[in-house]
């Protein structure tokens, strides 16, 4: 087995002990077929230089990466679920695998989807649907194009076993999934422990966290309140990004929210077809609680119950003082979102503000799609004749696209230059609409016909290449 000089595994979680995971086996698949590899997140970590066997080994049977964990570890966490707490959480399909540096020296994790059962199984059977994995491969794909801290798919191999589930068609087909993130270190690990009564235990996850991933706060006097700050920036952040790619999560629970706020965990997610605030993305959300408009509402309150966490052991003034930031942060966040989406440069709050407003206002209560505006009017002004040029021409016309036009017009364009991507010449974008993937998916299910999914990844990346918003790369802390 070959592995690159750029290779440096630093395994760190198992260092807290049995109190936060569990030692477990994955599970044997009868069959290894490779539907995906993340070629150039591999040569970031180093493991680009993987042959056919290598990776069978590590991302099929999991073997150990050399010098690194020696045995998968099925994390220990709770969760409010719809704001219901669940103390029977964990994980149960999944497990740490293996903690490697990047080419920026960040500390990542490789985490499993689909290995098999932990003792926080429950009831289910461990495995994940290759259709499961599909999804969650493209979703991560265009969430890095768009600009959105994200984790990352890294390896998809198929199984070979024949699944049932109650709310698909069955048997389908399995798969394991292996994901590459800044961090599984979720809000509902803090309650497990806070829920068990063991300050010490988050203590130690407070100085394990801020060692990781906010070393900045190493001299903090409060460290609670301190990373209850850092972690409220990261997520504003994040949930502003998802505002303006017009994805919707769907599951925002306090176990599918991390602290370095990095975007996970990809079940019954969707892009917004046209804007629409209402907009639901999991079949059972019937209250829309994780609905496209509410995803900041979503988050902040999951950022209180991380603090209710951390107040038995730090001070709850300072807390309270710390949750106190999250509107005017997520505020600025979210005006950055969208003149970076638009690819202009931002022009004081009032004037953003203004513009954001005119652009939803332009598309409420229309089906003007939401990824095709932003495509034909990136860079503002500067797009105005391929935007009336081309095929959605007849929808720029009217009040409120004058409005909008007149509020766009007082932001220059950042770096012009990208108009000069092929990806501009072209008369629609990628867009990742619930019948993309569904009609991707039905050539894979019918036909072994993997060349859509291969087409649409080589377009989604040419979209990230063209508007080149940087701040999608794993593990990019604000």
């Amino acid at each position: 087995m070959t592995l690159s000089a750029r290779y440096r595994p630093d395994p760190r979680f198992a260092g807290l002990g049995d109190d936060f995971s569990d030692p477990v086996q994955p599970a044997g698949f009868p069959e290894a077929h490779l539907r995906f590899w993340n070629g150039r997140w591999a040569q970031a970590v180093g493991l680009d230089a993987l042959d056919e066997a290598g990776r069978v080994a590590h991302f099929h049977r999991f073997e150990p990466l050399p010098d690194n964990q020696a045995t998968p570890r099925a994390m220990r966490y709770h969760g409010h679920q719809f704001r219901t707490y669940n103390p029977d959480l964990g994980d149960g399909r999944g497990f740490l695998f293996a903690q490697l540096r990047d080419d920026q020296d960040r500390l990542l994790d490789l985490a499993t989807k689909g290995s098999g059962t932990t003792p926080w199984s429950r009831s289910g059977d461990g495995r994940l649907t290759l259709k499961g994995a599909v999804r969650e491969v493209l979703a991560a794909e265009m969430l890095e194009a768009l600009g959105v801290y994200t984790s990352k798919a890294f390896a998809v191999y198929e199984t070979g076993e024949a699944l049932q589930r109650g709310d698909e068609p069955s048997p389908t087909r399995s798969a394991v999934l292996t994901r590459l993130g800044h961090s599984h270190l979720r809000l509902g690990t803090f309650q497990r422990h806070a829920f068990e009564r063991a300050p010490e235990r988050i203590e130690a996850l407070i100085d394990h966290a801020i060692a990781l991933y906010y070393p900045h706060l190493e001299e903090a006097e409060d460290r609670p309140a301190a990373l209850l700050e850092a972690v409220i920036a990261a997520n504003a952040q994040t949930a502003a990004r998802w505002m303006a790619a017009g994805f919707v999560h769907g599951v925002l629970n306090t176990d599918n929210i991390n602290v370095t706020g990095e975007s996970f965990d990809y079940g019954p997610w969707r892009f917004l077809p046209h804007y629409e605030p209402g907009f639901t993305a999991a079949y059972f959300d019937h209250a829309g609680l994780y609905c496209f408009a509410r995803q900041p509402e979503a988050v902040y309150w999951a950022l209180q119950q991380f603090a209710g966490a951390l107040a038995q052991t730090g001070e709850r003034l300072s807390l309270e003082s710390a949750l106190a930031t999250f509107p005017a942060v997520y505020r600025t966040a979210l005006l950055e979102a969208f003149t970076a989406r638009f690819g202009i440069a931002p022009a004081g709050a009032d004037k953003d503000e203004a513009f954001v407003r005119a652009f939803l206002a332009f598309m409420e209560g229309s089906e003007r799609p939401w990824e095709a505006t932003i495509f034909d009017w990136f860079g503002g002004e500067a797009s105005a004749g391929r935007a009336m040029a081309g095929p959605r021409a007849g929808a720029y016309s009217g009040e409120k696209f004058d409005a909008w036009r007149a509020a766009m017009a007082g932001h220059d364009p950042v770096r012009p230059e990208r108009l000069e991507h092929d990806y501009f010449r072209r008369a629609d974008p990628v867009a990742l609409t619930i019948d993309v993937v569904e009609d991707t998916w039905s050539r894979i299910d019918e036909a072994d016909d993997w060349s859509a999914f291969e087409d649409l990844i080589a377009d989604i990346r040419q979209a990230g290449s063209a508007y080149d918003l940087g701040r999608g790369r794993l593990g990019f802390n604000p």
